[in-house]
């Protein structure tokens, strides 16, 4: 059982993936937000499992339901709001924010979110049909589950809304992009986080020109200056711009041309090719995981990573043309925290641009993993989406 000041009250964040829902709880002291629980239900297509932790790692209750179940998103919340009232009982609710992928040309700010506002955010899923729905569902359960309780939608694509109408740009017909054909960028509530922390962890950085990568399963990176968002390597889908753990990244549209025209491939399945068989899966044939393929010794996983970390190369030289310069890069998520490999390479591969590695900062996970004597600094900076929604989610309820 968690102890809390209860009177100061609560918010929940609700993060769902396609098979997955990551959730915390966070008390209202003030301008401060304390996290009290967090947890995971994953698997909820093939092997459910859940998990509730303490701040500190401490496992507070878990459950499997056994290979081959399958528990849903509905399921998976009401266990999950069951386990929170038994595991923090009294506290009081006073909303639930949620990660929302795709927030289109209207979205802009986060927004708390009436049963009449569901079909505009729905219209929305052929952009992100991924994520998306999988969003909404929580939001929808929650008007019944949680009734009085306000729901917040916070949105991935509100960040990048600070780019430029150039940078929005794509050169087809002038009016697709009055019609909402317009690169949006993605991972925005990331890349929120890492501009709120780089004035402490990298104070003369925050002010100036960086590029933030979100290495993930999705993947992309993010030119800012002043904290403010330039240009993303993410554009109207969450499938442009680097390789991801399945998806393509990147692509001629002359390669969907010929797939249709030439394979007889219809559009559902060059959809599925590009969100779910393509990226590290489809090249190394081994795994979507990072993890897996640099402990593989299959040649195609080395190829894998080795067009990964090129891409990455690549787009840093775009984004900084972009900028107008670069002073240097900060690696998040997963794959950017985590593997000490990876940053090293794409560091390697940046040398030419002044990038000098400090590689046992590199191997204790930094912050700072460049020398002194380097002309662009590199940092590891972990981020915080969930963080990120719960204070966005005060905000919108005038906190």
């Amino acid at each position: 059982m968690i102890e809390a000041s209860l009177e100061r009250g609560m918010v929940a964040v609700a993060n769902a993936g396609s098979s997955s829902l990551k959730f915390s709880l966070y008390e209202v002291a003030g301008d401060e937000l304390r996290l009290v629980l967090r947890g995971l239900a994953e698997g909820l297509d093939t092997s459910p499992h859940f998990v509730a932790k303490a701040p500190d790692g401490l496992v507070l209750r878990e459950h499997t339901w056994g290979e081959g179940q399958k528990l849903g998103h509905d399921a998976a919340l009401h266990h999950t709001i069951a386990a929170v009232r038994e595991l923090v009982p009294g506290a009081t609710l006073r909303g639930v924010g949620h990660r929302v992928v795709h927030g289109g040309p209207d979205y802009s700010q986060p927004m708390v979110v009436t049963p009449e506002d569901m079909p505009k955010l729905e219209a929305l899923s052929p952009l992100a049909p991924l994520h998306q729905p999988n969003n909404l569902a929580p939001i929808r359960l929650a008007f019944e589950a949680l009734p009085g309780i306000p729901q917040v939608a916070c949105f991935d694509t509100a960040f990048h809304r600070s780019t430029s109408e150039l940078a929005q740009m794509y050169a087809i017909p002038w009016h697709f992009f009055e019609e909402g054909v317009r690169r949006y960028g993605f991972h925005g509530l990331s890349y929120e986080y890492i501009a709120s922390r780089l004035p402490q962890v990298a104070p003369e950085l925050a002010r100036g020109k960086v590029i933030a990568m979100h290495l993930g399963n999705g993947a992309s990176l993010c030119a800012m200056e002043g904290g403010r968002s330039v240009a993303s390597t993410m554009g109207f889908s969450a499938l442009e711009g680097l390789p991801m753990g399945t998806r393509s990244g990147a692509i001629d549209p002359g390669v969907l041309l010929y797939l249709m025209q030439q394979r007889g491939m219809s559009a559902k399945e060059v959809e599925r090719m590009l969100y779910r068989d393509s990226g590290l899966l489809g090249i190394s044939g081994v795994s979507s995981d990072m993890r897996a393929l640099l402990a593989s010794d299959a040649p195609r996983a080395a190829l894998a990573i080795d067009l990964y970390v090129y891409r990455i190369a690549r787009e840093v030289g775009s984004l900084a043309a972009a900028l107008g310069g670069l002073d240097g890069v900060v690696f998040t998520a997963g794959i950017g925290e985590h593997s000490a490999q990876v940053r090293e390479r794409v560091l390697r591969a940046l040398a030419w641009m002044g990038f000098e590695l400090d590689a046992a900062a590199n191997a204790s996970g930094g912050p700072r993993i460049s020398t002194a004597a380097s002309r662009c600094s590199a940092w590891t900076v972990p981020t915080d989406e969930e963080l990120m929604i719960a204070r966005h989610t005060v905000r919108a309820l005038g906190g």
